[in-house]
């Protein structure tokens, strides 16, 4: 099963921020700690080793083993959560929403990268443990970004109502829901083990948080993955202090404000609030506002006293949700935390947080951008093949291509490039007449210059344009070869559900990826299956 892969920078769905952190650009370097090599972590264990609050420890494994009671957990996975009360552990990490049925491909990519990356360091540095965390997007509350998902080309969509904390929210209703995408499955005995995981997972749990765990320790237990649901009490509480000084003196705020001005020249992922704290109930998840010398729950009557908000803070720390700001702090203040893994809209917003970090001392991670995968079958190799198409063309935005092939391929040049260089000489000799004689004659001379400049252009595009048509049988294939292969135009891994690849791979599916992956390579993968 052949592995091809061109670089990101080259694959055209990566920003420029991005790609210039991947170059190690100089004028990056202040936004981020350590580069991810992996001589670097030696560094980085360094750092967090002497930044940790070790005491956090004992509350995170006390934790972990209280979400896990209900679930079968591997070996493997019951070591390592024993492993994260030793000093000498340390956790890689990745975080994602709780999409129904895993949503999105890159899902898997995420947590295989996670996984790869922690036998890689364990390999290089056997005297540390290392553990693969996957954070679940428990706290968030934009439901209409998790509740459906792709498959072969259909939405298959859970209408429900949520106002709370997503992974609070009742499974109930979603027996209708799996009636209607069991149909599209199949019987196949593939078809069956993809049922019955949707069932257990989410029929026979109450919750969507204690659904995607249970989801995804039966795709990744085998492989030690550790799941972590941070909105709990316990963990909060080691989070009290900082949420304090963000509610007091609006710390992440002037910090990242001042980031996001050394990245002008960049698109902003997000910008942050004067105070980047949420309050949640089960049913109630809203931004915390301060007015007048008074706290505010937004869009509900809930107010407090500075005195009161922090009595309640540390009553209730649980009540208390970070937001896409305040996240990832929480997290390296809870975890042994090396290195997030993330894509590249993730690794864009955390490069606005150093300054952050240094301001309360906490210990930037490593950013490591995750793997990212097309599948392709055998007998879409062969189609490309057949057109001489490389792996790069295909990752062409289409009307880019289509251009480029119908110029490749045409019988005669399309290029009015010559023609245009004639027509340039001709008009020099023109214009050294207008300098002998006067300005209005100059003036004749450049508009009737542009007027046929801008006649052979358009004959050009017009050549281009009846060639398309000729040759429309083969660019037809073209075109449907690369919509099958990126759908809707967008990539493959943030269009399909695993569910479509696992129907003909089976068990099979994640064993090979974890082969074939290397989170530290960094390219784009194309893998034939």
């Amino acid at each position: 099963m052949p592995t091809d892969c061109i670089s990101y920078q080259t694959s055209g769905y990566f920003s420029k921020l991005i790609q210039d952190y991947l170059d190690q650009k100089s004028e990056l370097k202040p936004l981020y700690n350590n580069f991810p090599t992996l001589e670097n972590f030696e560094k980085q264990i360094t750092e967090k080793a002497n930044n940790f609050d070790n005491s956090n420890r004992i509350p995170l494994v006390t934790t972990l083993k209280k979400q896990y009671q209900s679930i079968e957990i591997s070996d493997s996975t019951k070591q390592n959560i024993e492993l994260l009360a030793l000093e000498n552990t340390f956790t890689i990490t990745t975080g994602h929403q709780l999409n129904l049925f895993s949503g999105p491909l890159y899902f898997l990519y995420k947590i295989i990268s996670t996984i790869n990356l922690t036998k890689e360091l364990k390999s290089k540095y056997p005297s540390y443990n290392f553990v693969p965390i996957y954070w679940m997007a428990t706290e968030d509350h934009d439901f209409e970004e998790i509740n459906y998902f792709n498959f072969k080309g259909k939405k298959f969509r859970w209408n429900k109502e949520s106002t709370g904390p997503v992974g609070r929210l009742s499974t109930e209703g979603l027996d209708e829901f799996f009636e209607i995408y069991s149909l599209e499955l199949g019987s196949s005995t593939n078809a069956n083990t993809l049922k019955k995981l949707f069932e257990d997972a989410y029929l026979k749990h109450d919750n969507l948080a204690d659904a995607t765990r249970f989801l995804a320790n039966n795709l990744f237990a085998n492989y030690g993955l550790v799941i972590l649901d941070a909105d709990d009490v316990e963990l909060k509480s080691a989070f009290i202090p900082y949420a304090k000084e963000e509610l007091e003196k609006q710390t992440s705020y002037k910090a990242v404000q001042e980031t996001i001005e050394q990245l002008k020249d960049y698109t902003v992922q997000v910008n942050p609030r004067e105070i980047n704290l949420f309050y949640i109930e089960d049913n109630l998840r809203e931004r915390i506002v301060f007015e007048e010398g008074k706290y505010f729950v937004n869009n509900t009557k809930i107010s407090f006293s500075k005195e009161q908000i922090f009595a309640e803070l540390e009553n209730y720390p649980e009540k208390f949700s970070p937001n896409v700001i305040m996240r990832p702090l929480y997290q390296e203040i809870i975890l042994p935390n090396l290195c997030y893994i993330g894509g590249g809209g993730e690794i864009a917003y955390w490069l606005e947080l150093k300054s952050f970090f240094d301001a309360v001392k906490i210990t930037f991670p490593m950013l490591l951008v995750r793997n990212s995968v097309l599948l392709a079958s055998e007998k879409q190799g062969k189609k490309a093949d057949q057109l001489n198409l490389s792996w790069k063309d295909l990752f062409t935005k289409q009307e880019n291509l289509i251009n480029a092939i119908t110029h490749k391929i045409s019988a005669f040049p399309i290029d009015l490039t010559p023609q245009k260089e004639i027509l340039k000489t001709q008009f020099q000799y023109l214009y050294e007449l207008a300098d002998q004689t006067d300005k209005s004659f100059s003036g004749a001379v450049k508009a009737q210059e542009v007027k046929q400049t801008k006649g052979l252009e358009n004959l050009e595009k017009r050549l281009l344009k009846a060639q398309k048509r000729k040759l429309g049988d083969q660019l037809l294939r073209i075109t449907d070869l690369q919509c099958e292969l990126f759908p809707n135009n967008s990539l493959q891994e943030r269009q399909s559900n695993f569910s479509e690849f696992y129907l003909e791979k089976g068990e099979q599916l994640v064993p090979l990826l974890l082969q074939k992956l290397k989170p530290l390579e960094m390219n784009f993968n194309i893998i034939t299956i």
